[in-house]
């Protein structure tokens, strides 16, 4: 046997001994992740932005795989429980859906109140990014008869839904009762500044049931600057 040749065999025989024993070691470490891990089980994920108080369709999920030993009550695994579900905060593409953000479809709106969408423009604004659940006052200033007034339109307003696109805030949808949509519309199209203000929160079931439609006043006009007192001789 030529010297060449057998010089070849001892080295392809201890690379293939080395790569055996590679494999090998590879093989173990990841038997042994797999038992500190556990199982891999798939779990619900937000396949698109879903707008906060929407009904989540089939289309709107998807599945991530998460190891078993991470996996908690609130993780959900089977999509019967997200049936004529809503999630009470908006979701981003990727993020997890779990039980404590659902709630039933049936309980977001009351029978006789509906949603009307209000979203950021020039003449609508928003002083501070919103949240569903939130309570606003609506504030609008508008000429009427060559005066101009600034006022309370409603007040106590519940944010049902809130409008994101790519985690960036463009509105909301607020419920009121149905005889006063057509005046807030009204005042979507005609006043010249629509402003949109968080209120604070009452005390509990006060204000709570119904939008308030404030009574229009003056904006109160502002005081003349005090003149200075004579000093004494």
């Amino acid at each position: 046997m030529l010297e060449s040749k057998r010089k070849a065999i001892i080295f392809f025989s201890i690379s293939l001994l080395l790569a055996i024993t590679a494999g090998m070691l590879i093989l173990k470490k990841v038997q042994a992740l797999n038992t500190n891990l556990g199982t891999m089980v798939q779990v619900v994920t937000a396949n698109q932005d879903i707008p906060s108080r929407t009904l989540i369709r089939p289309e709107d999920i998807t599945f991530e795989e998460i190891p078993q030993k991470y996996l908690k009550d609130y993780h959900i695994t089977n999509t019967e429980k997200l049936v004529n579900k809503v999630s009470m905060v908006p979701l981003s593409k990727g993020d997890i859906i779990t039980g404590n953000m659902l709630k039933q479809t049936s309980s977001v709106v009351e029978e006789n109140n509906r949603l009307i969408s209000v979203m950021r423009s020039d003449r609508i604004i928003f002083d501070e990014q919103l949240e569903a659940l939130d309570r606003v006052d609506i504030i609008v200033s508008h000429r009427f008869d060559s005066k101009e007034q600034t006022t309370y339109f409603m007040k106590d307003v519940k944010v049902a839904r809130v409008s994101k696109e790519k985690n960036k805030f463009k509105g909301v949808q607020l419920e009121i009762p149905t005889e006063q949509a057509p005046q807030l519309i009204h005042m979507q199209n005609y006043a010249d500044s629509v402003r949109i203000v968080k209120a604070n929160v009452g005390k509990p079931g006060e204000g709570r049931d119904k939008a308030k439609a404030a009574p229009e006043q003056p904006a109160p006009e502002t005081p003349a600057a005090e003149q200075p007192t004579p000093e004494k001789k």
